[in-house]
Parts: C-alpha cells; structure tokens; sequence
C-alpha cells in the first residue's frame, strides 16, 4: 500500500498512517450489513450535498431568468424611448429667446399662485408651494418641449399639499 501512496502523490505523516490504519481497521471489523448501512449514508450525504451547492443554486437561477429578462426588457425598451425622444429634442430647431420666456412664463401661470419664477439671464429660477405632482409634470412637458429649458438643478420636498423647493432651469440653446 506505501507504493500505492507514493504513486498517487499521496505522503502521509506517521500519525496520519497511524489514523488511517486505525479507521481502516474499525472499517473491516464492521459487518457487511454496517458497511452498507455507512455507505448508503456517506452516498446520501454526497447528493445532500451536491444538491445544496451545485443544482440547487443552477436551478433557482434558471427559475429566476426568465422574470428578470423580461423585466430588463422593459428596461432596455424604457430607455431606448427615452434615448429617441432625446434625439427628437436635439434636433428640434432652437426657439428664440423671447419667445422661449413666453412659453415659460406662460407654462408657470398654468401652475397658479402656488409658483412664482424668475428669471436671471441664461437661468430660470421656479419656486413652488404645494404643487401637485400632475400639474408638475405637466409644466416639465411644455417647458422641455416649448421654451425648451432644461432642468440643471432640482430642490423638492413632497408635502401633503404637494410638491414645495425650487427648480432651476437652463435657458437657449444646449451646449
């Protein structure tokens, strides 16, 4: 056996030689029905484990794929709309300037008291107070599309009477 050892690489300490000769023997001096019994169980165990870290992981992947590719479809789909209606807004011809103030003055008086702008050169200044969420984005739509300001900086605080901050806009042209 110390041949056998030796060929497959295997270099055992004297303790660990004296281990294996004493697990061996209470091996052999197990009966027949014992071994099988031990067999059967150190095989269950074996598919115990291979169950717990090989298919079952594979499994719960394989399971999970296909919600989650859908749901990175609608994702991809989300922002490839939003990557075309960027591109439609950049090749849309300028506005000029007094009629780009027009438009956001009179997409602000939409808003009501609740909203007072004011405008400092290339810079638009909104403040809210209480604002709701739909008229918000409503004035977002036609600032964007109309007066075609951009939104640079954004300060909200969401209340029960609706939206409250500022937001300040980019006037002109994109760079």
């Amino acid at each position: 056996m110390s041949s056998r050892r030796k060929t497959l690489g295997l270099a055992l300490s004297p303790e660990q030689a004296a281990q294996w000769q004493q697990l061996k023997s209470r091996w052999q001096a197990l009966g027949e029905r014992e071994r099988t019994v031990a067999q059967l169980g150190a095989a269950a165990l074996g598919l115990l484990l291979l169950w717990s870290v090989a298919v079952q992981p594979a499994l719960r992947t394989v399971r999970a794929a296909p919600g989650q590719l859908s749901q990175l479809d609608a994702q991809l789909q989300q922002m490839q709309r939003l990557a075309q209606e960027a591109r439609e807004l950049r090749e849309q011809p300028a506005v000029p300037a007094a009629q780009s103030l027009q438009a956001l003055k009179a997409a602000s008086e939409h808003l009501g008291p609740a909203a007072r702008l004011s405008i400092s050169g290339e810079r638009a200044v909104l403040s809210l107070n209480g604002v709701g969420s739909e008229a918000l984005q409503a004035w977002l739509g036609e600032v964007r599309s109309a007066a075609r300001a951009r939104p640079v900086e954004a300060t909200l605080q969401r209340g029960p009477q609706g939206f409250s901050g500022s937001i300040v806009l980019a006037l002109g042209a994109p760079a």
